[in-house]
């Protein structure tokens, strides 16, 4: 089992979870961080961290969200690993109790 960034870290992109990742399994894009599930050991250390609860176990996924699984899993093999705890957006705040924030994940272009 590992743990998976959920639709909550979208446009808020806080970053404290990264600073207590012993392993770095975290990556960054644009506005959304991911976590790698090769390297993530299922510490748990990043879970209470997150100030929006965006971080949760695969095995305790609601139904809805099973798609960030998939979606963690490819974006860490194309984002870049993350280390340090950087600056949230601007508007992050802004963003925190807003539901249904997928469409607004900016992804990498796709190779044909």
């Amino acid at each position: 089992m590992t743990h998976v960034v959920t639709e909550g870290c979208i446009r808020c992109k806080y970053q404290h979870c990264v600073e207590v990742c012993p392993v770095d399994c975290f990556h960054a894009g644009p506005n959304f961080l991911v976590i790698d599930p090769v390297e993530c050991i299922d510490c748990t250390l990043c879970v209470p961290e997150c100030p929006v609860n965006a971080i949760a176990a695969e095995d305790d996924l609601q139904p809805a969200m099973m798609q960030f699984v998939a979606l963690n899993r490819e974006l860490a093999t194309v984002w870049p690993v993350i280390t340090h705890k950087g600056e949230a957006p601007d508007d992050a705040a802004d963003w925190d109790r807003v539901e249904a924030k997928l469409q607004y994940l900016e992804m990498p272009e796709r190779r044909v």
